[in-house]
């Protein structure tokens, strides 16, 4: 289920390599093989970072997906090895709870040819996917990173999970912002 295309990654946009062949994936136009950080947003009830933490390999596919920004964020940006601040939302006390890290390369989005699914879009076909996601295998639970606490800090106020009206399950983060966050506010007993 995890795979690691190497540099560059693999794009889920399909296409046909031949006749009556299957679809493949497009490579990506490269990237610098610097990291990039994502802060990716759940609902605990739905999946909580101890969730993943118990799911095998620490890993799940990040499902359900239906906005096209953040379907694009995960389908043409996201790589192998990016760092994610594991967010959960829609619950008394948001804020980040866990690290985790882009465990896939893209693909699509079961849910979305699933009836039975509450994400199901009967537009989607399997040879025209219109949803995908990546898998996330958590790395560590962290203390709760309260949104009032990130608001706190003006080296984090530029971040998009703090912008007014923002409303995306996947934003970027910047380096600046995932080595503030992870070195001086998630250590060990602060």
């Amino acid at each position: 289920m995890v795979q690691d295309t190497g540099p560059g990654g693999m794009r889920g946009d399909p296409i046909r390599s031949g006749r009556g062949s299957k679809l493949r994936p497009r490579p990506l136009p490269l990237r610098s093989a610097a990291l990039a950080y994502w802060l990716m947003k759940s609902e605990p009830d739905e999946c909580s970072i101890d969730d993943v933490l118990a799911a095998p390999n620490a890993t799940v596919p990040w499902t359900g997906v239906r906005n096209y920004q953040a379907r694009n964020f995960m389908r043409d940006h996201m790589r192998v090895g990016d760092g994610v601040l594991f967010y959960h939302s829609s619950c008394a006390q948001p804020g980040i709870a866990g690290l985790a890290q882009v465990a896939s390369a893209p693909y699509p989005d079961p849910t979305q040819f699933d009836r039975q699914s509450r994400y199901y879009d009967p537009a989607a076909r399997p040879g025209a996917p219109r949803w995908w996601l990546v898998d996330v295998r958590a790395l560590r639970k962290t203390r709760l990173l309260p949104l009032t606490e990130l608001r706190a800090y003006p080296q984090l106020a530029d971040m998009l999970v703090l912008r007014r009206g923002n409303r995306l399950s996947i934003t970027p983060v910047t380096a600046a912002q995932w080595n503030f966050i992870t070195q001086q506010l998630l250590k060990e007993g602060r």
